[in-house]
């Protein structure tokens, strides 16, 4: 439609201009002595017009000779980036494709043809890296330190991954530590903290950060349940052999009804030869959640007051009768208190409800004791069957 009137706006135009030629009786007169010339207006109109459309267009063609280079060049610079920008895109793909050979190839192809070239290094530094081609790695790394000063916080994030894939868990946090300084709470630098310090042994710091990032959304609540978890229990057997250690970091334990913590810490207090703390967590996590491994633990060491520690079992056991743990727990401490019809009552049921090794060793060794051979040799036999539990 606007085509259509331009069309008609050009034939009024031209039937206006015609008309005002016919009307024009004018002339003009140039004079170059001695030389005389007599045009009709019109005429002179239609020449000063073409003569102005030709200068014109002589001095746009003379500007667009002259810069002719720099439309070349120009020509060329977009050329050049077009194919930058394809093989930055080819590189990313094959990257995410874990085709390195040929994402490092891309890349490298980016570089060179100016084509962000810090991020560029560093896709091939990458790729290179799971290559293991680690030359070629740290050569793209200081290719892309060099290239871009705003591109160092990338340059150590990749860095940092790449020696934690190395097993250069110092290193790899000496760089993380650098490039939290700016942004702390970056979630993928806190996953990276994370796990240097998991294989450094820091679980202080893995217990924060679990923590961090399950308030952030970034890591679901069981994850980081089970690592806050795991996080407490290496915290508490790098404290073995230390008494005064191990007292201390049950104290800043926060997780202590929990199974896996409760045992942990029983076991090594029950190393230590405290068997009154030992009994106290597992009293108190027993209370909160029934556990066989932890009743079991229970009956491994005996304090001061055994009587009242039989007493505590059986309360349990009114709850439980059928319960071959506690069962075997009760049979040890009437073992230790030489109560020998009560211990042989408890460690006998307890081989009816489920054959242990464990109540078999312990009937062996009652019948040891009130001089019953024939008996005791019987279950330290039946005690080597492979098949039986623990």
């Amino acid at each position: 439609m606007r085509g259509l009137l331009w069309v008609l706006a050009v034939f009024a135009l031209a039937v206006g201009l015609s008309l005002a030629a016919h009307l024009n009786d004018g002339y003009a007169i140039f004079v170059f002595p001695p030389y005389r010339a007599e045009l009709s207006l019109n005429l002179a109109i239609l020449l000063l017009l073409s003569g102005f459309v030709l200068g014109y267009l002589l001095l746009r063609m003379v500007t667009h000779t002259l810069r002719l280079p720099l439309y070349v060049r120009d020509f060329r610079s977009r050329r050049r980036d077009l194919k930058g920008r394809a093989a930055l895109f080819a590189a990313l793909q094959a990257m995410f494709e874990g085709r390195y050979a040929r994402a490092e190839k891309s890349a490298g192809k980016a570089y060179k043809l100016g084509q962000a070239p810090a991020l560029s290094a560093l896709i091939a530094a990458r790729a290179a890296g799971e290559m293991r081609e680690i030359e070629r790695r740290d050569e793209w790394l200081n290719r892309a330190d060099n290239q871009d000063t705003d591109a160092r916080q990338a340059r150590l994030a990749v860095q940092a991954s790449l020696l934690l894939d190395e097993r250069r868990y110092d290193e790899a946090l000496a760089l993380l530590r650098e490039l939290s300084a700016g942004e702390p709470k970056r979630i993928a630098t806190q996953r990276m903290l994370m796990k240097a310090h998991q294989r450094l042994g820091h679980w202080d710091e893995v217990r924060r950060l679990a923590t961090s990032l399950a308030k952030r959304g970034a890591l679901d609540d069981a994850a980081a349940t089970q690592l806050r978890i795991t996080a407490q229990v290496e915290a508490l057997r790098q404290q073995a052999g230390d008494a005064s250690g191990l007292a201390a970091c049950w104290q800043q334990t926060e997780d202590r009804l929990d199974e896996r913590v409760a045992r942990t810490a029983a076991r090594l207090f029950i190393d230590s030869g405290d068997c009154r703390r030992a009994h106290e967590i597992v009293e108190a996590a027993l209370e909160a959640e029934w556990s066989e491994a932890l009743i079991l633990l229970y009956g491994e060491c005996t304090g001061a007051d055994l009587l009242a520690q039989i007493e505590r079992a059986e309360k349990w056991l009114k709850a439980r009768p059928r319960e071959r743990a506690l069962l075997l727990t009760l049979g040890r401490f009437c073992l230790q208190q030489e109560l020998w019809g009560k211990a042989q009552s408890y460690l006998e049921a307890s081989l009816s409800e489920e054959p242990s090794r464990s109540a078999h060793i312990a009937l062996a060794q009652l019948f040891e004791r009130i001089g019953k051979s024939e008996d005791a040799n019987r279950h330290y036999r039946a005690s080597a069957d492979a098949k039986l539990r623990l």
